[in-house]
């Protein structure tokens, strides 16, 4: 498997012991791992990082598992598999009723976890073009179609844009007031693929304000900020 198709994988886990070795047999078997040791450290990797499955502790410092999955629920459809030391069945069906994808209890065999992610995975995989259905980003009347993968402008017209641009965009559009840095927009759109001194954020969203600045030397929609990185302004709106 190749580094851009390795699927990131988040392990929100308090127990140092369990995170670190579930982190180090995932990455022997071609995950990208980002461990949270609880809701806050959870959201920021999520704020800064494409997660594409979530391994949620139930028990967990602060809000516990189970709130966190409804909460994640209530934004986000990205797979959650969720790991306990309970066994009770109760647990289990309230996990699965607040929407997580799966559940596996405490002690587990690793080679288990892993086929369980991939099993998420591939269903999730299967499913996308679904999922995708019906979702529009609109900002300062401009819309991006999700499902359709089109930019339109705010006449309805459709404005040619690459693949890179459009995920490039779409990653801004995800995080509207948010000053992200160049290394945070190349692992949200490009997995890490590309290389340390890669500089291919700031040609692409040079391409981006020629489609939809009013002036391009001075943007208001995506804005430069000095040793930090780029700041999408416009409020966004979902359909």
């Amino acid at each position: 498997m190749t580094q851009s198709a390795a699927p990131h994988i988040l392990v929100v886990e308090d127990d140092r012991e369990i995170s670190a070795l579930v982190a180090r047999y995932l990455r022997g078997n071609d995950c990208r791992v980002t461990i949270a040791g609880d809701g806050r450290e959870m959201d920021r990797a999520l704020a800064e990082s494409r997660i594409d499955l979530i391994v949620l502790d139930l028990m967990l410092p602060g809000e516990d598992g189970f709130s966190l999955c409804r909460r994640l629920r209530e934004t986000s459809q990205i797979p959650i598999l969720m790991l306990t030391a309970k066994s009770e069945e109760v647990d289990r069906i309230l996990g699965l009723e607040l929407g997580a994808d799966d559940y596996l209890g405490k002690p587990f065999n690793p080679r288990e976890l892993l086929a369980r992610i991939r099993a998420i995975l591939r269903r999730v995989s299967a499913e996308a073009p679904e999922e995708d259905e019906r979702k529009r980003l609109h900002f300062a009347g401009w819309t991006l179609d999700v499902s359709l993968r089109q930019l339109l402008s705010p006449e309805g017209a459709r404005v040619a844009i690459t693949g890179a641009e459009f995920d490039l965009l779409h990653a801004l559009c995800l995080r509207p007031g948010r000053v992200l840095s160049r290394d945070q927009l190349l692992d949200l759109t490009q997995g890490r693929a590309a290389g340390p001194f890669e500089r291919s954020i700031d040609v692409l969203v040079s391409r981006i304000r020629q489609k939809i600045e009013r002036d391009t030397r001075n943007p208001e929609y995506i804005r430069t900020i000095r040793s930090g990185g780029y700041l999408f302004t416009p409020e966004v709106t979902r359909s």
